[in-house]
């Protein structure tokens, strides 16, 4: 399921940010605080906040991408209030997590699925097997009008949930549905859409599966893989990627380097990149499913060098530059390390408070070339970075 954030109130950042790492990993978005009008605002507030913080490094001029006002979030979930004969989608403030927030429409929401939204009301409303028990719908779309529509219950999908379920896709045609209930999970057609992302004027195309990774504002992801082949313009020779996730940034930076090793924890992810690469023709891409930390141990000469990572040529590579997108809790130290050794590093951060610490980190042997915010979750204190940095002795 994807995350959702606490809202933008006007707080400062680390207080906000604070309060946004003690809180569960799926509080609410309050829909009443997606404001358009209010949205250049938020903005230039939430850049003067990542400057505040990030003051003490010495950085070059932020670049800073903005994410559409309203209708930018390609995926959402909504829990199910049942209310007598009415039944609604729903909301909560973390706040108030037990008073439901009705939600008819939601401005955060792709144009998809705020068309889908009531139309799916209809349709299980006067269906008994569809609409008793069910507490959730996710929704997942694309920029070229394909959705999947996760139903999830509190019963067991039986025989007669997936009769019924049928007639509800038939009358869905350009959408795919799959139930889950207590750890089952029943694919209706298939379990993933294929989203399609123009960069740079040239089309690529991605697997993405429910419940996986993806980025959730399209238009913003579009943004970040334009700034990241900007910067690696002058780039050659072969690159190293930790975190690859589905293919997203493998794909498209491709065509800057000689070869490309990306490795990946995540099964699910994993296969997905390697569908990807196919279907996009690159055949200078090999994905090894291994966690970061293995993959820096190895390549720090700490272990031995698994098989994996032999098997995808990792002994002949000598890239220039190394690609990292971690999770919140940014680059453990021996990642840090490994990633010195290399003379360029693209860094794409979700967290500024680990970012900055791992700056700090590298500010002995690279500088900051490049840096940017991408505003991937509008309303919120959540920042996406970019940075890019190159060895001090190679800095143009």
């Amino acid at each position: 399921m994807g995350v959702r954030l606490d809202l933008y109130t006007g707080n400062s950042y680390n207080a906000a940010l604070n309060q946004y790492l003690s809180l569960p990993r799926e509080s609410a978005m309050r829909p009443d605080q997606i404001q358009p009008e209010m949205y250049e605002k938020q903005l230039q507030d939430k850049q003067s906040e990542l400057a505040k913080l990030m003051a003490t490094l010495s950085l070059p001029e932020m670049e800073v991408f903005a994410s559409k006002p309203s209708h930018y979030r390609m995926r959402a979930e909504f829990r199910i209030w049942h209310d007598g004969d009415d039944l609604y989608y729903a909301m909560f403030d973390p706040a108030d997590p037990r008073t439901p927030i009705r939600t008819d429409q939601f401005l955060a929401a792709s144009d998809l699925i705020n068309e889908l939204m009531p139309k799916l009301l209809d349709a299980v409303r006067d269906v008994p097997v569809l609409r008793y028990k069910l507490f959730q719908v996710d929704f997942l779309t694309t920029t070229t009008g394909e959705a999947l529509i996760s139903l999830l219950y509190h019963k067991p999908i039986d025989a007669e949930w997936n009769a019924a379920v049928q007639e509800l896709n038939n009358a869905f045609p350009a959408c795919h549905f799959i139930g889950r209930s207590r750890k089952k999970k029943q694919i209706i057609t298939r379990d993933f859409v294929m989203e399609t992302l123009t960069v740079d004027g040239q089309k690529f195309h991605y697997q993405q599966v429910e419940n996986s990774f993806t980025q959730p504002n399209a238009g913003i992801s579009e943004k970040m893989l334009e700034w990241a082949l900007d910067v690696t313009k002058r780039a050659s020779g072969d690159l190293l990627e930790m975190y690859c996730g589905n293919g997203n940034f493998s794909i498209p930076l491709a065509r800057r380097f000689d070869r490309v090793v990306a490795t990946e924890i995540s099964k699910v992810s994993v296969n997905s990149a390697q569908l990807n690469i196919a279907i996009n023709g690159m055949d200078n891409v090999q994905v090894v499913k291994m966690a970061s930390e293995d993959v820096s141990a190895a390549l720090n000469g700490d272990v031995e060098l698994p098989k994996s990572l032999i098997q995808a040529g990792v002994s002949e590579l000598t890239p220039s530059v190394v690609l990292v997108d971690p999770p919140r809790a940014g680059l453990d130290d021996a990642t840090v390390e490994l990633v010195r050794k290399i003379d360029s590093i693209l860094y794409i951060s979700c967290n500024p408070e680990t970012l900055k610490a791992n700056l700090e980190a590298l500010s002995s042997s690279h500088d900051v070339v490049r840096y940017a915010m991408f505003d991937q979750f509008p309303y919120t204190h959540h920042v996406e970075t970019g940075v890019y940095l190159q060895r001090k002795n190679q800095v143009e």
